[in-house]
């Protein structure tokens, strides 16, 4: 599975990671980071990634459009990158 993180999310955790979420990207690194939604949306379509990010807007573009991709919404109050990672990891058979 290949996720696209979103801006308000480290791009560090691609390379964290890499062992269980292979060909993963970030919008920062695709330079996507100053995109609308709707673009970095179609970009994941086109690519087979899936969204993951930490506020509604892919949520709420989910519900207009339909999947794919798939959006995952990490809805926790401040948390760390290492807290990210482990929520990712700890779900792997959810995602």
């Amino acid at each position: 599975m290949k996720l696209l993180f979103d801006h308000n999310l480290s791009p560090r955790l691609v390379d964290r990671l890499a062992d269980i979420y292979s060909n993963s990207q970030h919008i920062f690194v695709l330079g996507l980071d100053q995109a609308d939604d709707l673009t970095v949306w179609e970009y994941a379509q086109q690519g087979g990634f899936t969204v993951i990010t930490r506020d509604a807007d892919f949520n709420e573009l989910s519900v207009l459009r339909g999947f794919p991709p798939k959006v995952i919404w990490i809805r926790r109050g401040n948390c760390s990158t290492n807290q990210i990672e482990e929520i990712l990891r700890s779900h792997l058979e959810d995602v």
